[in-house]
């Protein structure tokens, strides 16, 4: 079994979003509607800001066993991609509206690529956070 705690969140919940933002962008780009983005931007607008990603929330309803008995992610590396993929979506529905599809469509593919490794288990995201820790580790211990 293992521990929750205010920091962890259940990994299918976290799965669940990863599914939302990939759905939702490989709709809105074979649709040509970018307006369907709007879906995992505000849901994970609302984690960033709220806490309260609806997603998810919606989610735990869903889930079969309590949420300690599921594998652990970390809350911060999650509010960390959520940061990447909701700039990267909004840019893409912004190169939209402005008349950029190519860019549009270069910006949502980068966020689908990455939700979709990191369904496959791989988080990119935690990784480009992970190199940004050591790197701000190695800077602080090199002026100290």
């Amino acid at each position: 079994m293992t521990q929750t705690s205010p920091s962890t969140l259940p990994r299918p919940l976290v799965r669940v979003n990863q599914l939302v933002i990939v759905l939702s962008v490989a709709i809105s780009v074979w649709l040509q509607s970018y307006w369907l983005l709007l879906l995992p931007i505000s849901a994970n607008l609302s984690g960033i800001l709220f806490q309260s990603n609806f997603v998810i929330n919606i989610a735990k309803y869903f889930l079969k066993q309590k949420p300690s008995e599921y594998l652990q992610e970390d809350k911060s590396d999650l509010r960390f991609n959520q940061l990447i993929a909701t700039s990267l979506l909004l840019a893409s529905l912004l190169a939209w509206l402005l008349g950029q599809g190519i860019l549009a469509t270069v910006l949502a593919a980068l966020v689908f690529t990455a939700a979709s490794i990191a369904l496959t288990g791989f988080c990119v995201g935690c990784w480009l956070r992970f190199q940004l820790k050591q790197w701000q580790y190695r800077r602080h211990t090199k002026k100290s």
